[in-house]
């Protein structure tokens, strides 16, 4: 069970908060606005030359060692094609090699199932990602190159994720209410992902140095192992999806200590709604990706 190498980015959502209406006094400019309202969020541009985030994730994750990258998209990646390659695998981009994963949405469902759907049929589509360690994140997100190399190096756990220092975290308090807290054990073993618990409990989950720790998404897991719990994960009622914290919680009740939690302290650029999009232009005003 090793790779390490492999690195699957979920980019099938249906982006429902970045589509909804901006007033007109808004600072994006129309291109952005439609871009916002007809392109996965991954692909909405974020530079002065049109680049998308999903070329500073994947600039990040090359600098971190990774090579081969599965992008898990809905049925229309016509667009993905034409930034990344157009055959389903084995495209060379940037010296990476990209793999298409298509998520498809049920006969009964008007939007995707879910993260955990989106990686079952992912590992579905190609076999290779149940024999090998593989990391998973958002593609809306723009993890940094330390936090990817702190995934692909934790070899003694080939399942793993990133516990984010809350105070580091430069969104608004109702914003942060909004992310899971994490449980963790004296060990640095998850104990439990909680969403939006109530607020007398918040103090419990204070780890060790009295720091609350935010996961967002973005993990390693041993597919051989978690394959089953994908495949068995269960619907949270509350969204009508099937999510990776509840196939990951299943996993390690039955596996206790068997997933470690990684800390750091460092903010996590993200790209949820329109609002947000002047906000990376900002952050990456001065990161150079124009050998990439």
């Amino acid at each position: 069970m090793k790779d390490n190498l492999s690195l699957v980015i979920l980019a099938g959502g249906a982006s429902t908060r970045m589509k909804k209406y901006i007033q007109s006094n808004s600072s994006i400019s129309e291109d952005e606005n439609s871009q916002a309202n007809n392109r996965s969020k991954a692909l909405i541009s974020i530079d002065v030359n049109g680049r998308p985030i999903l070329d500073y994730l994947l600039y990040n994750a090359k600098k971190a060692g990774y090579t081969t990258i599965y992008i898990i998209t809905g049925e229309d990646n016509f667009l993905f094609k034409n930034f990344y390659g157009k055959e389903n695998e084995a495209n060379v981009f940037n010296g990476l090699t990209i793999n298409f994963a298509i998520q498809y949405i049920q006969k009964d469902r008007e939007k995707p199932f879910g993260t955990a759907d989106a990686l079952y049929q992912a590992m579905i589509q190609y076999p290779i990602l149940k024999t090998i360690s593989f990391t998973v994140c958002n593609s809306d997100n723009l993890y940094s190159i330390n936090a990817f190399e702190l995934l692909k190096t934790r070899n003694s756990y080939p399942n793993a994720l990133i516990s984010y220092d809350r105070d580091y975290l430069q969104f608004s308090i109702d914003r942060i209410s909004r992310f899971a807290l994490l449980s963790i054990a004296q060990n640095n073993c998850l104990k439990s992902i909680i969403e939006k618990p109530r607020i007398d409990e918040i103090t419990s989950f204070k780890d060790r140095n009295g720091k609350l720790r935010v996961s967002m998404n973005i993990f390693r897991f041993d597919g051989e192992l978690f394959f089953y719990y994908l495949e068995n994960c269960t619907i949270n009622q509350s969204r009508n999806e099937k999510e990776l914290p509840t196939s990951l919680l299943n996993m390690i009740n039955d596996y206790p200590n068997s997933t470690i939690t990684i800390p750091l302290e460092e903010h996590v650029p993200d790209l949820t709604s329109k609002e947000d999009i002047n906000i990376l232009k900002e952050y990456v005003i001065d990161i150079d990706i124009s050998s990439f």
